[in-house]
């Protein structure tokens, strides 16, 4: 049988623990058959195979996001775009365009101000004149209810978060001057006279307002998820990503999305998923008949294929109980988020869930690090060493905590994208030198023996950022962050990939460029290996081949199948 693919004269970067460097790899079908040497290669695959020669590029095994939430790319693309926008005018003039494009009397629900990724804006936006009033909305989009969404708050990674309803969505809402805020930590801002200016500020950074005051306002729809996954994917495979963990968990409309695209073959990213669970309006009292009622396609290697698979649960001890309570009244809607605010429990009732969990042996993440404890507790009852619990986010880690970690046998995902290339200065302060040793260490992790896997957070999509974050370990503003911790180049990208395929319990599979792989692979516009160093962060992909099919490709006079 001939092979369905050959890519020769290149670079082959497998990843493998000698860090073999070969210039052809064959594939045929869904598998990688052989890695060696141009000639060998060529030969091995016949006359009838495609051939794609790579005039010297650079191939890596595709790379795992840890920590992805990458339904969110695919989901700003649905709502009207007011990034373009600098002033209040700039968006007023583009809500008027919107309501002339729309059906008499149809909501018009914008995405939010700012630009994209993190959506920057003045230290007093309000102060600023930046947002428009009901009023001033009014005057542009007579007959349609308007409401400019919040950002997610973590893009900025600060508050607060504004959003803008015109008159007509007020009286659709039904807030008046007689309206109460739900919550201490959302303003109704008022006029001298008590009525709404339309404005909504809320002192938090997940949004609040738009599951409760603005909840008529339309959410996404099944549609909306499933067609912007797809654009996601797409996004994420620019970029050398052929899988994620979704470590934050996902609520069942981002499950029911990944489905929906798997049912019509469209998937192009791999998906291993943890369920972000909705335990009902009482929450404390249905967890556990819950669980139990779940752990039949929770446990183990959970339900799905080797392209979307759901297993295990993400926990979270409760620390803010009436705004979470305030977020899941919206169920089953999780605007951004994609998970389930009221995922989150008491520490007295997660404390014996997670003994629970452990026993039926499902899987765990979580983000806090106050999980660790819990994590050790349900240990203790029944040992969780062998089912790859998920630790991530860890800004600060020290010697005691790493150890810790090892011993669970926990795997951490990492956040550079914010503790090392936007926050590092702030830790770098904040831990002075006899501490800055524990800022993302992730030197020491990978000497502890501890899994490591990167994650992006879509903040922004590519993982060659955070493989730059590694091996550079600098911040936004060109200062050095805890440089003692950097990595090698060889290790980054094992990390990206090997690391990502632990992750998923797929170390088996895939990972790496060897026979009888998965065939996941990404060819890059430039050698990771030999490339300036701040040039890692800018790589992505020219062709990108998942599952042996090529899923992604950007015109090329050198790479043409």
């Amino acid at each position: 049988m001939p092979a369905s693919l050959v890519l020769y004269r290149g670079k082959i970067i497998t990843c493998n623990d000698r860090n073999d460097v070969a210039s052809a790899v064959v594939i045929r079908g869904r598998h990688i058959t052989a890695v060696g040497s141009d000639d060998d290669m060529l030969a091995a695959a016949g006359p009838d195979a495609a051939r794609v020669d790579l005039a010297g590029k650079a191939v890596i095994p595709g790379m795992t996001d840890g920590h992805a939430h990458m339904d969110r790319e695919g989901l700003k693309r649905h709502l009207p775009s007011l990034a373009g926008a600098v002033t209040r005018d700039d968006i007023l003039d583009l809500i008027a365009a919107e309501t002339r494009k729309a059906p008499p009397g149809t909501w018009i629900v914008t995405g939010p101000v700012g630009q994209p990724p993190e959506y920057p804006e003045p230290e007093d936006p309000l102060a600023h004149g930046l947002y428009p009033t009901r009023d001033e909305l009014d005057r542009v989009s007579a007959g349609h209810p308007v409401y400019i969404r919040p950002i997610w708050g973590y893009w900025r990674n600060r508050g607060p978060l504004i959003s803008v309803a015109n008159s007509h969505a007020l009286a659709l809402a039904g807030i008046t001057a007689d309206t109460v805020s739900p919550s201490p930590d959302v303003d109704i801002e008022r006029d001298a006279s008590g009525r709404p200016t339309g404005r909504f500020v809320e002192r938090t950074l997940v949004p609040i307002v738009e599951h409760t005051l603005m909840r008529i306002a339309p959410g996404f729809t099944a549609e909306q998820r499933a067609t912007g996954l797809r654009h996601a994917m797409a996004e994420y495979n620019r970029y050398g990503t052929t899988a994620v963990f979704e470590g934050h968990g996902v609520a069942d409309e981002v499950i029911q999305a990944y489905e929906t695209v798997h049912a019509q073959r469209a998937s192009t990213v791999r998906a291993t998923l943890v369920l972000s669970p909705y335990w009902g309006p009482s929450g404390n009292g249905q967890a556990f008949e819950l669980l139990r009622e779940w752990r039949g396609w929770l446990a183990r290697r959970g339900r799905g294929d080797e392209l979307l698979r759901v297993q295990g649960l993400y926990a979270e001890i409760d620390k803010d109980p009436l705004n979470n309570a305030l977020r899941a009244g919206n169920h089953p809607c999780t605007g951004w988020a994609g998970f389930q605010a009221g995922a989150a429990l008491p520490a007295d009732v997660l404390a014996p869930l997670l003994v629970e969990a452990a026993g039926a042996g499902i899987r765990v993440a979580g983000i806090w690090p106050d999980l660790l404890p819990l994590f050790a507790a349900a240990h203790r009852r029944h040992p969780i060493d062998g089912l790859r619990w998920v630790l991530g986010h860890q800004p600060v880690l020290d010697a005691d905590a790493i150890a810790q970690i090892r011993d669970l046998g926990i795997v951490l995902t990492t956040h550079t994208n914010r503790h090392i290339y936007k926050d590092g200065d702030l830790w770098m302060q904040r831990r002075g030198a006899a501490g800055q040793d524990d800022i993302v260490p992730l030197r020491r992790l990978l000497d502890a023996g501890v899994p490591v896997a990167f994650g992006s957070d879509n903040l922004p999509v590519s993982l060659f950022g955070p493989v730059w974050h590694a091996v550079a370990r600098r911040s936004r503003s060109g200062g050095h962050v805890a440089p003692a911790q950097a990595l090698s180049r060889e290790e980054a990208l094992r990390i990206a990939t090997r690391g990502g395929a632990y992750l998923t319990d797929d170390e088996g599979l895939r990972g790496s460029i060897a026979p009888g792989k998965l065939a996941d692979l990404a060819v890059l516009n430039a050698d990771p290996l030999t490339c300036a160093e701040d040039d890692l962060a800018t790589l992505h992909s020219l062709l990108t081949v998942v599952d042996g099919h090529p899923v992604a490709s950007e015109p090329s006079k050198e790479i043409a199948l």
